[in-house]
Formats: C-alpha cells, sequence, structure tokens
C-alpha cells in the first residue's frame, strides 16, 4: 500500500512543509508558545541548560546513543551480512541507516544557510538579535558578526531520523509501534531544546516534515527496483 501511494504522501508531505512555514511565518505562534518557557521576572528559561541529568538524557546522552545507534547497524551491515536476519531486514536496516546519515547533515546544512535567530537570541528574550522571519533580511542598521545557526532544530533531527525505522519491519502494529517510539524520542529531543530557549516550535516541526519527507524519499530510491 505504501508502496503504491509513495509519490501521494511524498507530495502531502511536501504540502504540509510549505503550509507549516507559511503559517509561522504569518503568525506569532513561535513567540506565543515560547512566552510559556520565558520567566520575565528572572530574564531566565524555564529550565536550565546547565543541568546535568536532563543535559544528559535529552541531549549528550541520547546523541551518543543515536550514533551508537547507527555505527551498529553499520556493522552488522558489513560484518554479519550472511546472517538470516540480516538478511531478512537488510533493505530497512540500509533505509535507517541512510537516514541516521542523510537528515541530520540536510538540517545541518540548512541551519547553516539560513541565518535564524534561536529564542534565546533576540532581542525580545533578552539576546541582541531581532526577531526576523526566514524569508527577511536583517535591517541595514543591524551588523552581524557571524551567521548564526537556529534554523531547523538540528538536535532533534537525530531522534526524527528515528520514522525510518517504519519500513524496517512489515507488519501494520510494528510500525504504528516504531512510528510512536520515533516521534517520542523526536519530540523529547525537541522539548528539551525549547524549554531551554534553543529552539522555536516551528524549529522543530519543521524538522520532523523534513525528516519524514526525506525518509520517504530514501524508501522511494533504495526500493525503485521493487516498485517496478
Amino acid at each position: 500500500m505504501m508502496q503504491k501511494n509513495l509519490t501521494k504522501y511524498i507530495l502531502i508531505t511536501i504540502i504540509c512543509l510549505i503550509f507549516t512555514i507559511a503559517l509561522f511565518e504569518l503568525t506569532s505562534i513561535d513567540i506565543l508558545v515560547q512566552d510559556y518557557f520565558f520567566n520575565l521576572n528572572t530574564n531566565s528559561w524555564i529550565w536550565d541548560s546547565n543541568e546535568p541529568i536532563s543535559k544528559f538524557l535529552f541531549y549528550d546522552g541520547i546523541k551518543k546513543l543515536l550514533i551508537l545507534f547507527a555505527f551498529l547497524i553499520l556493522c552488522s551491515l558489513i560484518f554479519f551480512r550472511k546472517k538470516e536476519i540480516i538478511k531478512t531486514y537488510k533493505k530497512g536496516l540500509i533505509i535507517v541507516l541512510l537516514s541516521a546519515i542523510i537528515i541530520p547533515v540536510t538540517v545541518g546544512l540548512l541551519k547553516a544557510t539560513t541565518n535564524m535567530p534561536c529564542p534565546k537570541n533576540i532581542e525580545y528574550f533578552g539576546g541582541k538579535y531581532p526577531d526576523i522571519n526566514l524569508f527577511d533580511s536583517y535591517p541595514a542598521e543591524y551588523v552581524q558578526k557571524k551567521k548564526i545557526k537556529c534554523w531547523p532544530a538540528g538536535h532533534a533531527s537525530g531522534g526524527f531520523a528515528l520514522l525510518s525505522l517504519f519500513f524496517l519491519f512489515k507488519k501494520r502494529i510494528n510500525q504504528i509501534y516504531a512510528l510512536i517510539f520515533a516521534l517520542s524520542v523526536g519530540w523529547s529531543m525537541g522539548t528539551y531544546k525549547m524549554l531551554i530557549g534553543d529552539h522555536f516550535l516551528s524549529h522543530t516541526i519543521i524538522t520532523m516534515l523534513i525528516a519524514w519527507l526525506l525518509v520517504l524519499i530514501i524508501y522511494k530510491v533504495t526500493t525503485a527496483k521493487d516498485i517496478r
């Protein structure tokens, strides 16, 4: 079913991505949501970015775990490729591995070119950057010493790359569990970054949609012969 409607799902995801970008560009939803995470009295974020336990769980630790996960998949495809279980899930494992590499790299490249500030960087929340939209230029009087990298959400991209696990499983129920797991990991990482002022809500939603779009494209490319 997924293979037959793959192009349709890709187009739907692209439309959702465009709509989401337009929605947040034309509204103040990001600021309204982020206001809940900022204490005006103390001029600080609701969660301390230096708090060691949450930093390990939702930043350093999870990032290393995702890298280890991708490395183990690579090792299994190289050193255990003759094992029956690896042969059975080979295409799915390749999709997961490619997603784990391509999605963070793509999001990282976007972050490096969009030059968008994080919530903590804008003047509204005590920073030095003006609050600009994605397609806006900085005010002529504003002097920017170097590019800033905050759109979309790079950290959460690793978690949302796990959406590729959907294509690792054959049974529908397992595919649903895979999506729930991937969304839980991605959103826990993304929410943490929102709580410490590193990202807006739109950054995380857009990263999620980009991740799913890339997963679909990777699936389409890697299974092109099967679809024919």
